[in-house]
């Protein structure tokens, strides 16, 4: 059990319909799991050369909009806005309302290809 918590685990259980995000559905996780080390320590890092070149695009794009002149839109949640809490001032993100609908319909056309 990785020394986790009986919920823990139960959290980490696989389950059908999430959106092609979910965190539960991370290929070197699942081998992980499985016990294949050397393949998911493999697969990790293509996650990770992924999420890095995908971020230095969207760094590249903002310096062309700067260098333009013109506004960029960054990285927004999907399933969350961002907001400042009331009370503390803190940045909080604040659920939509719209992951379960659809979940229900099974329509993820908003979620990016993030893994392999």
């Amino acid at each position: 059990m990785y020394n986790f918590t009986v919920l823990a685990c139960q959290l980490n259980e696989p389950e059908d319909g999430v959106a092609p995000t979910d965190s539960r559905l991370r290929p070197d996780q699942r081998l992980m799991e499985d016990g294949a080390w050397d393949e998911a320590n493999r697969v990790k890092v293509q996650l990770e050369d992924k999420q890095r070149t995908v971020r230095r695009k969207r760094e590249e794009e903002a310096e062309q909009a700067a260098a333009e002149g013109r506004p960029y839109q960054g990285y927004e949640p999907i399933w969350f806005n961002k907001e400042t809490d009331d009370i503390t001032g803190n940045p909080v993100h604040k659920y939509k309302g719209d992951y379960w609908k659809c979940k229900e319909v099974q329509d993820w056309t908003r979620c990016p290809d993030i893994y392999l």
